[in-house]
This record gives structure tokens, C-alpha cells and sequence, in this order.
């Protein structure tokens, strides 16, 4: 009975993790870069330059420059720079007839000078955050498949827990240079070192999508009416209407430093100005992501605008608000410092090489089945392909993405646009190149195409602008740097994998191994 369930778990483990596999890689690998994206954006933006942080200064400037060039507007919205963000973001909606929404407009200012800086058009580190959990598809599909995967991601987790009864112990051993075997060890090794990680990266995806993937406590609590379930959960601060009079906004660092006071010196996210040129003015301060664990998705300390009243302080989070904040802000990281997101970063390449190395696994098990015979199957020559594209194709499609970030005019229209699809063009050549190329030239070729790019970007940022290693070092902007020196990293590891695929002998089937002995036998 014990080896006839074993059997089936292994059963689903397999094909679980074959059918969503090539996704899975995917949604973890640009997941793993997404907790990185500031630093992306910045590298992505050069023209945004690092400067020692002084939030007053930053805010007060802020606020001469939207009073300069949008006074009237309906709402301003203030994001302070930090260490991984540089930049001083500001954004306006034009007030229109009421009813309507006005546009919105975002500038991205110098926090000394206070000027608009002409940064380029670029999604940056975003464009992986959410192809993540949207696959650049629209909404709500991409979120529905992302899901999906999780889901098929936690019961392959929980199987393969079942399944490999020593796995606690294989974890212990490796043996180079055994084919199938170093593999399989390989798998062991990054499933067991990070499956708390894993565990809770998974189960914590589905509690953020909790209302869309399992909505029926929801409907059993709220009806019909599910809208009140999300004010609950995302309270919205109730702003007064404008009166029509005038009114003289006061200066807004006394309200931040009044807020992180309430906080006992908590960090201040973003600044909201409803009305700003009205009497009746008001002033919400939200707190940052970054400051706990549990993520308060309503934090906020609401001000008059043009007397400086406290109006109001959000209230502390229910219990079930805490917890799915808690799942939440533990799966985006936010609160994590250079450490410790590198070690999430780590842990999330871990778990993207256990999804690769299973993929290998599968298909090198089938393989050697058919070494004698010296013909591919369709089905595992297909298999074959995916895995080239998923993988090796993937790593050139990131690295196109960069390059074209550099290589585009500054100017071009659309220009973010066209970064994506560079991303998907390089992928989609990936898999024609997969498909003409067999099996380990393929792999040789390609991995060896991403070793070059990603080698190259730290000259290419050299050759393009002016915030190249030497600058970034000496000024200690460690997020330009980083990103370079990560580049040049990846690509050299690329390099040695395309070598060791190049010089790889494959394993012959056991039969061919035992025909030696009996040649000899037969010669004696």
C-alpha cells in the first residue's frame, strides 16, 4: 500500500512538474530578478543620478515644483527617493468636471535641484515583476496561469517531499561527473537546502490571490457584495470635498515628520495632496512597504491641508488583515536589506535551477532508451526543444532586454515597448534556433550566445553612457554597480555551463557499457 502510494505521488511529481515546468522556470526566474527591480529601473534609467538621501530637502522640493507646474490639480502624489530608488517621483491628475477622471501625469525631478530629469522611457525592473504574475498577458488570464502554476508548483513540492523517502539524507551526496546521477543529486541538494523557502513562496502566492483562486469564504461572509470585503481589507481614506474657496497649502515636511513620529520613526512610502489649491486641502502620509515584515496595506496619517490639523491615524490591522500581510510582505521581500535580499535572490535562483534540473532530468532518463537506436521520439525531441528555449533561450531574451535598452534612441517612440518585444523576439528565435540545432549544440550554442551578452552589458554601459564602473564605484552608487558586476557574473557562469555542456561525454546505456566486458570475454 506505502509503495503503491509512492508510486503515485512520484507519478504526479513527474508529470506535474513536466507539464508546468517550462512555465514554472519562467514565473521563478524573473520572480527572483523582480526583487531587484529598483535596482534594474535605476541601471535602466542612468539619467536618474544617486545623491545622499535628505528627505526634507527632497519633499520641499517636490512641492515648489508641482506648485510651479500643476497648482490646480486635483491630486498630487510624492514618492521619496531611497537607497535602492534614486529618483524623486511626482504625479498629478488634471482636475476635470466631476464625474470624470482626469489624466495623470508623472515626472521623475532631480532631489537637489529639483529639475525634471529627461530619464528614458523604460519599464525597468517592473517589466519582471509583472510578467511574474501576469505573463504579459491581460488581465485576468496571466494571473489565472500564474496561479495555476503555483498551485501545480505547492503539490509537486509536497510530492516530491513524499516521493523521495531519502531525501534528507541525498542531500548529503553528490557524485560529479555521473550523468543522470550528478543531476538527480543536484535537484536533491537545491530542493531540500531551500524548501522552507520554497514552501512558503508558493503557499504565500496563493494567499495573495486568495479572493480570485478561493473566493467562497468571501462569498459566504459577504454576498454578492464583495466590494465591501476589499474596503475592508484596503480601507480608503476619506477625503473632504473640495469647497471651491482658495486655500494656501502649508509646507508638507511638518506633516511627514508629525507622521513618522506616530510611527515612532517609521519611513514615509508616499504623499498624497487632495485639493491642493482648495481651503479644503488634506494631506495623506502613507507608511513604506519596507519598514516590518507584515505588510499595512492602510497605514496612513491624514492631515489638514491648509491648517495642519491631525485629522485622523489608521487603526491597527485586524487579525486576518495581519496575516494575509504577513504572507504577503514575507513573498515580496520588501522589508528585506542588502543581505537579506540577496539571500532571497539566492534562494530564488536555487529554486529556479530544482525546476531546470528536474526538466533535465526527465528527458536525459528517456534518452538513454533510445542512445542504441540513435532516433529521437517526437515527443522527447519536443521535450528537447522546450527545454532549450525555457531555459538557455530565456537567459539570451533578458540579456536582449538589456542590450536593447542601451542600443535604442533615447528618443524613439514607444521605446518601452519595444524593449518587451526585443525580450520576446530574442526568445522567439531562441526556440527556431531549438528546433533547427539538436540537443547539446543547441545547448553549447545558446548558452554560449548569454555568456557573451551578459559579458558584454558592463562594456556596453561603458560605450553608451557615462555611469560605467569606474563612476559608479568611486561614487558609491552600489545599485549601478551591482547590476554590472551581476551582469558580468551571470555571463562568466553561462560561459563555464556552455564549456562543461561542450566537453560533456554521455552516458551509453547499460547495455552498451557491459558490451567491452563481453567482447573480452568472447576474444578470451
Amino acid at each position: 500500500m506505502k509503495e503503491g502510494f509512492r508510486q503515485a505521488m512520484a507519478w504526479l511529481h513527474t508529470w506535474a512538474g513536466l507539464i508546468f515546468g517550462w512555465l514554472l522556470f519562467a514565473i521563478f526566474l524573473t520572480g527572483t530578478l523582480a526583487y531587484f527591480k529598483d535596482e534594474i529601473t535605476h541601471w535602466m534609467q542612468p539619467e536618474v543620478q544617486a545623491h545622499p538621501l535628505d528627505d526634507a530637502r527632497s519633499l520641499t522640493v517636490a512641492q515648489a515644483y508641482l506648485q510651479q507646474q500643476a497648482p490646480t490639480a486635483a491630486r498630487w502624489f510624492i514618492t521619496l527617493p531611497d537607497s535602492r530608488d534614486p529618483g524623486l517621483s511626482v504625479m498629478w491628475q488634471d482636475k476635470v468636471d466631476p464625474g470624470k477622471r482626469g489624466n495623470f501625469i508623472q515626472k521623475v525631478l532631480d532631489p537637489v535641484s529639483g529639475q525634471a530629469v529627461q530619464a528614458r522611457e523604460s519599464m525597468g525592473g517592473d517589466f519582471f515583476y509583472r510578467f511574474h504574475f501576469q505573463l504579459q498577458m491581460p488581465h485576468p488570464w496571466g494571473r489565472w496561469l500564474s496561479t495555476i502554476a503555483a498551485m501545480v508548483m505547492f503539490v509537486a513540492l509536497i510530492t516530491g517531499i513524499i516521493t523521495h523517502k531519502k531525501i534528507f539524507k541525498d542531500f548529503f551526496t553528490f557524485r560529479p561527473r555521473k550523468g543522470q546521477r550528478s543531476w538527480l543529486d543536484g535537484h536533491n541538494a537545491v530542493g531540500v537546502l531551500v524548501l522552507p523557502f520554497h514552501l512558503m513562496i508558493t503557499y504565500s502566492s496563493l494567499v495573495i490571490f486568495m479572493s480570485m483562486v478561493m473566493p467562497a469564504p468571501i462569498l459566504a461572509s459577504y454576498g454578492n457584495d464583495t466590494r465591501a470585503f476589499f474596503n475592508e481589507v484596503f480601507p480608503a481614506t476619506n477625503n473632504a470635498p473640495a469647497l471651491g474657496q482658495p486655500g494656501k497649502l502649508l509646507p508638507l515636511v511638518p506633516m511627514y515628520e508629525q507622521a513618522r513620529t506616530q510611527w515612532d520613526g517609521g519611513h514615509v512610502g508616499r504623499l498624497a495632496v487632495n485639493n491642493p489649491s482648495d481651503v479644503n486641502a488634506s494631506v495623506n502620509v502613507s507608511r513604506a512597504g519596507s519598514d516590518r515584515v507584515v505588510h499595512d496595506f492602510g497605514s496612513t496619517v491624514s492631515f489638514n491641508g491648509t491648517t495642519g490639523e491631525l485629522l485622523r491615524v489608521s487603526g491597527e490591522q485586524s487579525l486576518p488583515a495581519a496575516i494575509g500581510g504577513s504572507f504577503y510582505g514575507l513573498h515580496m521581500g520588501h522589508f528585506a536589506g542588502p543581505v537579506l535580499r540577496w539571500l532571497y535572490f539566492i534562494c530564488g535562483l536555487a529554486g529556479t535551477a530544482m525546476i531546470g534540473t528536474g526538466l533535465v532530468i526527465w528527458l536525459g532518463k528517456r534518452q538513454l532508451k533510445h542512445a542504441k537506436t540513435l532516433v529521437m521520439p517526437f515527443e522527447l525531441r519536443l521535450v528537447e526543444v522546450l527545454n532549450i528555449a525555457s531555459m538557455s533561450g530565456l537567459m539570451i531574451a533578458i540579456a536582449a532586454f538589456f542590450w536593447a535598452n542601451r542600443l535604442l534612441p533615447v528618443s524613439f517612440a514607444e521605446r518601452s515597448d519595444w524593449e518587451v518585444q526585443t525580450f520576446f523576439i530574442a526568445w522567439g528565435f531562441s526556440l527556431l534556433h531549438a528546433v533547427l540545432r539538436r540537443g547539446r549544440q543547441g545547448w553549447v550554442e545558446q548558452l554560449s550566445v548569454g555568456a557573451l551578452l551578459f559579458i558584454a552589458i558592463p562594456l556596453l554601459n561603458a560605450l553608451t553612457t557615462s555611469q560605467h564602473l569606474g563612476v559608479s564605484l568611486a561614487t558609491g552608487d552600489w545599485a549601478m554597480a551591482g547590476f554590472d558586476l551581476t551582469c558580468l557574473g551571470s555571463g562568466v557562469f553561462l560561459a563555464w555551463a556552455a564549456w562543461k555542456m561542450q566537453h560533456r561525454t554521455a552516458p551509453l546505456p547499460k547495455t552498451e557499457r557491459a558490451r567491452p566486458l563481453n567482447l573480452k570475454q568472447e576474444a578470451h
